[in-house]
């Protein structure tokens, strides 16, 4: 199970570098740079929830518990990418890749990682509730 999440994890990972790339290259230039930055997160969100219900049933977490342990890996990874190689690799400093949690300031970032942590767990939800 851990393997096969990680590899789901992989292709959120890849979802999220071309939803960076959109924002940059489409969201902010047409729609400025509030919109632009509003309505990425909301979109990788989307995201996540879509590829947890695609690969949830291949993942096969069997009970809520482990939809969960799936759940605080992916979340687990996200905020490593996201802290370690924004800073180490993209040379993003520290505060920059804390203020896109700044939601009084209208980040709306913080939707990432927790849709990446609940999304396994909502998802297999709603799947049972489905049979």
């Amino acid at each position: 199970m851990y393997v096969r999440a990680t590899v789901a994890w992989l292709i959120i990972l890849a979802l999220a570098i071309v939803n960076g790339a959109l924002r940059e290259e489409v969201l902010i230039p047409r729609f400025g740079e509030q919109l632009g930055r509003l309505s990425s997160p909301l979109l990788l969100a989307l995201l996540v929830f879509g590829v947890a219900w695609i690969l949830l049933p291949w993942i096969r977490p069997l009970t809520s518990r482990e939809a969960w342990i799936v759940g605080i890996l992916w979340l687990g990874l996200t905020l490593a990418f996201e802290f370690l190689a924004g800073h180490y690799l993209f040379g993003d400093p520290w505060e920059r890749l804390l203020a896109e949690y700044n939601v009084v300031q209208g980040r709306l970032w913080v939707l990432v990682p927790i849709s990446t942590l609940i999304a396994p767990a909502v998802i297999r939800t709603l799947r049972s509730r489905l049979v």
